[in-house]
């Protein structure tokens, strides 16, 4: 049932090990944020250019605040999250430093999925989580889509279609922002969430968008 698939999980990413997971936009692969050799391994995985960062996922709200420096109200942050959206901010001093080692920001998900949250609650600290597909290829809705992948991993959860196979617009992925600087906004990636996610940003908290 559900808590042995998120129990396998969580035994899977504290040996070190990468899973493919589904979230609230495509599928994913995760590991441990603190276990550099398998942020590593997603790397290689990836066949990802190592300067391209990866997310940290977390189950709440208020576990953020450990990971990053937030200089936004914590309601914007509850608007946001859990939801499509990936939140740049400014990373603290416990994130791991192999993790991003190149910038000071790191994005950070919470995905509105229960498996999701009910795993990164399972963790004892972050996981880093990125698309579950070769870099430049496309994103993937089900776990056939990236069987490629499934040698290198040490479980797939299969949580099915997720969104309309046939649509793009499911493909997108989160909507990226960079909140790192105060007052202002920049979209780095419009993503699946962008139209209400700059609403609320202008409109109910006054942020600018930053010129690029």
């Amino acid at each position: 049932g559900w808590g042995e698939a998120v129990a396998a999980a969580a035994a899977a990413l504290q040996a070190g090990g990468l899973v493919a997971v589904p979230t609230d936009t495509v599928y994913g692969v995760a590991c441990l944020a603190q276990d550099s050799a398998a942020v590593r391994s997603i790397y290689s995985l990836k066949g990802r250019n190592g300067a391209k960062p990866l997310a940290i996922c977390l189950g709440d709200v208020e576990r953020l605040y450990r990971y990053c420096h937030v200089n936004v109200p914590d309601e914007l942050l509850r608007d946001l999250l859990p939801g499509p959206v990936t939140l740049v901010l400014q990373r603290s001093e416990e994130l791991n430093k192999d993790l991003n080692p190149f910038t000071s920001l790191v994005g950070v998900r919470i995905p509105d999925h229960p498996f999701m949250r009910d795993l990164a609650r399972a963790c004892p600290g972050p996981l880093a989580l990125t698309s579950a597909n070769i870099s430049s290829q496309g994103s993937t809705l089900t776990v056939l889509e990236f069987q490629d992948l499934w040698p290198q991993l040490s479980l797939v959860i299969d949580g099915g279609p997720i969104g309309d196979i046939q649509s793009p617009e499911c493909r997108l992925g989160s909507t990226v922002v960079d909140l790192s600087v105060s007052g202002k906004f920049s979209i780095i990636r419009p993503g699946c969430a962008l139209t209400p996610t700059v609403e609320i940003l202008k409109k109910k908290y006054g942020l600018v968008p930053e010129c690029s």
